[in-house]
């Protein structure tokens, strides 16, 4: 099973990253701030828009070591990567399965199911923690009707049916979001999701942590050698990561909704790391994102059940983990593709 190392998170908007030995180095201004021995990384992500040096892109895809680039407001921009790895053999396969609207429906099948259930689970396990704090009859109202949906999931008949019932219940599950917030509700207060821009400190976490685990997504897909810009349900666009985000959406709300909804319900963010633009847009500070990313680390390294291997691992290989259950059912070693499911 693939080790999780460390990321390397760049906040700082004007700093630059370049190579010296075996070591990155990131400066300021042309001042060093930091050295980290590249050995210890598995990815690097910068926020901002001085870039890196050419030898340093090109170490990091001699190495097999990620290397991302966002905006400052968590945007995804673009990616270095280096030599595919993988046999060819699983992308033809890959791409016969994405042209074939049964195969493909099948594996969408099981990744909009576990989203459905994984929120659903989210949904009864705040019930239970916190029964006398929320509206608990709108929330298992809620929570109900995502578990009577799965059937119809199971049933679809084709890709536009299937993304017909995933929104429909994405909009359910969030139309109860608001009541999971406990804390600064002046403050932290939900009323819809708002992409772009976010409009709201929630939305704006939201979008933040999902670019940031649309990119880990992408990195293990890329890492068993399957392409992660070819989706089972996201259809094809140029710069999509359509099979990133087929797999993400299995993790939204384990993963992403209930780490944000922690950060405020801890009190480990405030009113004060958010800032509104001209055109309404409500973005994270620079020290905010790295409070969000700290935190981000740290709950990477706590464990959990997988349902599946029925081994305990660690939040941050699962997305690893998925991609190797993905490439293993491309290469029919197993019948079907495994979902994550959140117990």
């Amino acid at each position: 099973m693939k080790k999780l190392l460390n990321t390397l998170y760049v906040t700082t908007p004007d700093a630059y990253l370049s190579l010296d030995g075996e070591n990155v180095v990131v400066s300021v201004k042309s001042e060093e701030k930091l050295r980290v021995p590249l050995h210890n990384l598995e990815n690097i992500v910068t926020f901002g828009w001085q870039g890196a040096s050419p030898a340093l892109m090109r170490h990091a895809t001699e190495t097999g070591i990620g290397l991302a680039f966002f905006s400052q407001n968590g945007k995804f921009l673009c990616r270095v990567e280096g030599e595919t790895s993988g046999n060819v053999l699983l992308r033809r396969e890959q791409y016969r399965i994405a042209d074939d609207r049964t195969r493909s429906l099948a594996i969408a099948k099981n990744m909009v199911g576990a989203k459905t259930a994984n929120s659903r689970a989210v949904l009864s396990r705040f019930l239970r923690d916190h029964p006398m704090s929320a509206d608990s009859e709108r929330i298992k109202s809620a929570a109900d009707y995502l578990g009577d949906s799965l059937e119809k999931i199971r049933a679809a008949g084709d890709a536009d049916e299937l993304r017909g019932f995933e929104g429909v219940n994405a909009s359910c599950y969030f139309s109860v979001f608001d009541e999971m917030i406990l804390q600064n509700r002046s403050v932290f207060r939900f009323g819809t999701r708002v992409k772009r821009p976010p409009c709201d400190p929630v939305n704006a976490m939201l979008s933040f942590c999902y670019s940031i685990f649309a990119n880990e997504c992408a990195s293990a897909l890329s890492s068993v050698g399957l392409d992660p810009f070819v989706g089972v349900m996201h259809t094809d666009r140029p710069g999509r990561r359509s099979l990133a985000l087929d797999m993400m959406e299995e993790f939204r709300s384990v993963a992403c909704d209930r780490f944000v909804l922690s950060l405020i319900n801890l009190r480990q963010i405030s009113a004060d790391d958010f800032v509104e633009k001209e055109n309404g847009a409500v973005l994270m500070t620079d020290d905010a994102r790295k409070k969000f990313l700290t935190a981000w680390q740290k709950r990477k390294k706590e464990t959990v059940m997988h349902p599946f291997l029925g081994e305990k691992c660690e939040w941050g290989i699962l997305p690893f983990i998925q991609a190797q259950l993905l490439s293993r059912h491309i290469r029919e070693d197993i019948t079907e593709y495994p979902p994550y499911l959140w117990r």
